[in-house]
């Protein structure tokens, strides 16, 4: 196998499947890994079926839930360090026909890159996010690849994102910019917009009240990224990666003492992201 895509999944059983049907599950030289990972419904089933019995994708019932401890299970466990790049996506998004092979060739094409990013493609922000990540360098978790090389220095290394990270994406893109060193080595260009690769994300609908739901926990988690960046950031500016902690919730004494909710509607989704880590404690 010369490619290795990584689809994680929690409680993902409405959509796991349109997720593995818009993959190329067929090629053979590409090993797909289906995350499922914290997950009481469906997801592991449904996922098998859409698998079909094919022998390269292999669906892997986790009992820990955490997106960011998955990954490190992923790179660490479960990769065999030959991989020509590696894709990662969540299983509630639908991928464009052709992304993964333009992932891989964008990879190829810049040697001094790092990581592709995908481009969302559909929601009323789709265009400002494009913009933004062609801009900055970003990546969006939904999709994006790294080169084989970046993944096997990240082995190499023994680097791991902390276990209770919300957002593997802001932390993976800050390693790919600065080639896994202090902050003061940031460099826009080791990450590439591939506009070739693009997803497609369930939206929030007035009609489905299930979405709404969805939503207020999204952007609780958001607070609770924007707080632990703050974390992140000092420590990436100060040590680089080999100073993060197996799980922030470790420094969540020194820091919360100077965290305050911000103005406006991100108040009332800081105070609950708040309260939700001093709970971590």
């Amino acid at each position: 196998m010369t490619v290795a895509v990584a689809i994680f999944a929690h409680q993902e059983e409405k959509r796991i499947a349109t997720c593995l049907g818009s993959l190329p599950l067929d090629r053979t030289d590409t090993l797909f890994h289906v995350l499922v990972n914290g997950t009481t419904d469906a997801t592991v089933a449904r996922a098998r079926e859409a698998a079909g019995g094919r022998a390269n994708v292999i669906v892997h019932d986790i009992v820990a839930g955490g997106k960011s401890r998955t990954w490190n299970h992923l790179v660490h466990d479960l990769l065999n360090g030959s991989e020509q790049a590696v894709v990662f996506l969540d299983g509630d998004a639908e991928i464009q026909s052709g992304s993964i092979d333009a992932l891989v060739a964008d990879l190829a094409a810049h040697p001094h890159a790092n990581a592709a990013a995908g481009m969302p493609v559909n929601g009323r922000m789709a265009q400002t996010y494009r913009r933004n990540l062609r801009a900055d360098g970003g990546l969006f978790g939904d999709l994006y690849a790294l080169s084989g090389r970046f993944v096997g220095a990240i082995r190499m290394r023994g680097l791991r994102l902390p276990d209770d990270l919300i957002g593997d994406d802001g932390l993976v893109a800050a390693w790919a910019h600065t080639d896994l060193q202090k902050d003061s080595g940031w460099d826009v260009t080791r990450v590439i917009a591939c506009d070739g690769a693009g997803f497609a994300c369930e939206q929030v609908s007035l009609t489905r009240p299930s979405t709404w739901t969805m939503q207020y926990k999204r952007l609780i988690n958001y607070s609770v990224r924007f707080f632990q960046n703050r974390i992140v950031s000092d420590i990436m500016t100060r040590q680089g990666p080999d100073g993060l902690p197996p799980r922030l919730s470790s420094l969540y004494p020194d820091w919360l003492p100077r965290f305050r909710p911000r103005g406006g509607i991100s108040a009332w989704f800081d105070r609950k992201a708040l309260a939700r880590m001093r709970d971590a404690l």
